[in-house]
């Protein structure tokens, strides 16, 4: 099995699945009334159904965001902002990753995590007129007070704990799940070593951001994850 889409519903799916393939180089193609946009490879695509409308994200909702995994951040945030895009300015985050971030056209929120950390990028890692190349949807992000539940859940899917990072700073941690049956290069799973390795893996991982005992909204417009293999998609709500 694997985690084959993020089912959104939006006001305009056709508008948005344009700024998805103009500005973040995905393909597109039709399901009926509904858009189907994304990387080719294992990773998930994201579903965009009509009938949506008036999103507003905010800290306190269960579904945050969606991660795209690519080789350099610079040059893929300098190609957004020569589009009038507005995107974070990129930098390292702690020992977690080399980031920036920006909202689509509807309010959904995208972050843009690079391969490997600050400084340890390769020289030509991404070509100018390529630079989704190598991208993939590497993580689909829920926020959780009870991670213990979670993680029977994803378990009971079939899914494996891939990594733990602690966020100490700013009070929460962060779990990956995914169906594979690769091991991460540490046995410890909150060592940091197997974070670059986590954002070069070619599919999408179930993350959780997790702060203790706290509940979080439901979001209407989040309606689940398709997953290849089961016949409806599982909302872990």
């Amino acid at each position: 099995m694997r985690i084959s889409a993020l089912s959104l519903r939006v006001a305009d799916p056709k508008g948005l699945a344009a700024f998805y393939r103009e500005a973040l180089g995905m393909s597109v193609r039709t399901e009926g009334e509904a858009y189907r946009v994304g990387y080719p490879g294992q990773d998930a695509d994201l579903l965009l159904i009509p009938g949506g409308g008036g999103y507003s994200h905010d800290r306190g909702q269960r579904y945050w965001k969606i991660g795209i995994t690519l080789p350099d951040v610079d040059l893929v945030a300098a190609q957004l902002r020569q589009l009038g895009i507005p995107v974070s300015a990129p930098g390292q985050f702690l020992d977690i990753g080399y980031m920036c971030h920006l909202s689509d056209p509807e309010g959904f929120s995208i972050e843009l995590l690079q391969h490997d950390f600050e400084g340890n990028r390769p020289p030509d890692a991404a070509l100018p007129d390529a630079p989704f190349a190598e991208a993939r949807i590497g993580q689909i992000t829920l926020r959780t007070g009870d991670i213990a539940t979670e993680d029977a859940t994803c378990r009971a899917l079939g899914m494996r704990l891939l990594s733990m990072q602690e966020v100490a700073p700013y009070g929460f941690d962060l779990h990956f799940y995914a169906f594979t049956d690769e091991v991460p290069l540490n046995p410890d799973l909150w060592a940091v070593e197997n974070r670059e390795w986590l954002w070069k893996r070619p599919y999408t991982t179930l993350e959780f951001q997790h702060i203790a005992n706290a509940q979080f909204a439901p979001v209407p417009d989040y309606l689940g994850i398709e997953v290849e293999g089961l016949p409806d998609p599982i909302f872990l709500d």
